[in-house]
Formats: C-alpha cells, structure tokens, sequence
C-alpha cells in the first residue's frame, strides 16, 4: 500500500472513530449532525485512498458521486455504493450550519451507507 493511501486511511479511521464517540451505547446518538458530517467524511477519504492507490487522479471536492465515477473496483455492487456516496455528499455541509438538522433517522442512515462504502457492517 502507499504512503499516501494510508495516510488517506489514517484520516478516515479518525473520522469514523470520532463519529463513533458520538453514539454512546446502546446506539444512543446525541450528535445527529455530528455523526452525519464524520460518516460522510469517512467514506470520502477512504473513497480517495482508493483512488489514490489505483493511480487516478481526482480533485478537491466533497461530493462523492464524481470520485465514486471514477472508481474502477468500488467492491460490492456498484449501483448501491453510487447511491451512498450521492446520500452521503449532502452531509459534508448541508448540516454543519444552522438552519437544518439531521435526525436520528438520518444519523442511523449514514452510518449505514458510510459502512457499505468502507465496507463496514
């Protein structure tokens, strides 16, 4: 593996740790907007690890639809990871500021396709 995939890996390993902080047991999410911005990002740099590994070149951006395109091995089936990582792109930002929540239905959510995309489950 490469340096850089595993800093990239390093990263989300850190994202998804923190979001799991955020879920006390049993599954008591506090943090709704909190667990939605961390999952979100753990999918995005794991996405980019992999992209990095294979060599192919990406920008900056949150939105995990176009990084996903170009992933040639996304793993498991490739029209339900798709649908993740469009779900997931909203999160970057959509909650990180006031004027919307995310609900418990949509923390649950996340940490779900965050888990298809990093092959969590």
């Amino acid at each position: 593996m490469k340096a850089i995939t595993r800093e990239w890996i390093s990263k989300a390993e850190g994202d998804w740790n923190g979001c799991r902080r955020l879920i006390p047991p049993p599954q008591n999410i506090r943090n709704y907007d909190g667990v939605c911005f961390h999952t979100q990002q753990c999918a995005e740099k794991h996405l980019k690890g992999r992209l990095e590994e294979a060599g192919i070149a990406f920008g900056k951006t949150h939105d995990l639809a176009r990084p996903f395109e170009l992933d040639s091995d996304g793993g498991a089936d490739p029209t339900i990871l798709h649908q993740d990582a469009i779900s997931l792109t909203d999160f970057a930002v959509d909650y990180r500021y006031p004027g919307s929540s995310a609900t418990k239905t949509d923390a649950k959510e996340s940490l779900k396709r965050c888990g298809n995309m990093c092959e969590r489950n």
